[in-house]
């Protein structure tokens, strides 16, 4: 029998009370969102978007005191399972179990709250930090997806904007918030890259060390050196050196061949080994969505803050 906390009732209740009366429809089984959140490989995209999350003071600071970031290489391994199952319920699960993440992320959100070093207060529902949380995962997983996948149009890049406008009543955002399409997203990713909000501080560092180099992080040293390669190298130059990573030519050939390498590998495997599994389950299974309602996006990196 599943046990939920008060909170987490109160939560569920609010979540589907926004969702009826939301505008948003999830997108369905035929999506980009589909097309492009089945894929595992797309996973090597989070540590992009995490490092680029951590350089706003506030998220730093927020993580820097709600996390376990900086734990051992099985933390950090936990820690991905877990963000994984919530990025997989909410993609591909049925209405509940969707419902239900968006309140346990909810329900976490409610504890992240302090005040950065300078003593601006944040809060984890501050919707700011929320639309940049969302936004970095926006630019970042289908970048990884071009990568190691394959193109996307223009038009499907702004669905996969539009589709993921379903997170703005799971998490509590106004209707509107979301970039919805690749001209805001854009505009709005230059704005903060440009505007001085983005402050890489001693926190931001620590902590995209404890992301990128865990302890004992060479046991499991090709994945490690892979999600290396591809974070530093797709980050933008001034945050890359805000954070004092350097970047060589010898490091851009070896990212050439790691994603050659990856590509490869990738192509070879059949479906079932490439492809999240509840992702290829039939439409009405129970860990499937159902035929009324398909699903949608994510704003999965949410859950990296425990």
């Amino acid at each position: 029998m599943e046990i939920v906390s008060p909170a987490a009732q109160r939560h569920r209740a609010t979540v589907r009370a926004r969702l009826h009366r939301a505008p948003h429809v999830r997108a369905g089984r035929d999506s980009v969102t589909w097309k492009v959140n089945r894929e595992v490989i797309v996973v090597a995209g989070w540590g992009r978007a995490i490092l680029l999350q951590l350089a706003h003071p506030a998220v730093a600071a927020g993580v820097h005191g709600h996390s376990t970031f900086r734990g051992s290489l099985r933390s950090s391994m936990r820690r991905l399972q877990s963000t994984v199952g919530a990025m997989v319920s909410l993609t591909f699960g049925d209405d509940d179990q969707m419902v239900a993440t968006a309140a346990e992320i909810n329900t976490i959100h409610d504890r992240v709250r302090g005040h950065t070093p300078c003593g601006t207060p944040y809060s984890a529902h501050d919707d700011d930090l929320q639309r940049w949380v969302h936004a970095t995962l926006l630019e970042s997983i289908p970048l990884a997806y071009e990568r190691l996948v394959g193109p996307l149009t223009r038009d499907e890049r702004d669905q996969y904007c539009s589709d993921a406008r379903i997170m703005e009543p799971l998490l509590g955002m106004p209707t509107g918030w979301l970039p919805h399409d690749t001209d805001q997203l854009d505009a709005y990713m230059r704005g903060m890259l440009e505007g001085g909000t983005l402050v890489v501080t001693d926190s931001s560092r620590a902590l995209a060390r404890a992301v990128l180099y865990p302890p004992q992080w060479y046991l499991a040293w090709p994945a490690f050196r892979a999600v290396q390669l591809l974070t530093i190298g797709s980050l933008p130059p001034s945050i890359r050196d805000a954070y004092g990573f350097e970047w060589r030519p010898r490091d851009e050939r070896a990212l050439a061949r790691w994603t050659t390498m990856l590509r490869t590998t990738r192509r070879a495997l059949p479906s079932f080994a490439r492809e999240w599994p509840v992702a290829r389950r039939p439409i009405g299974s129970p860990a499937g969505p159902p035929t009324s309602r398909p699903t949608g996006n994510i704003a999965q990196s949410h859950r990296h803050i425990r």
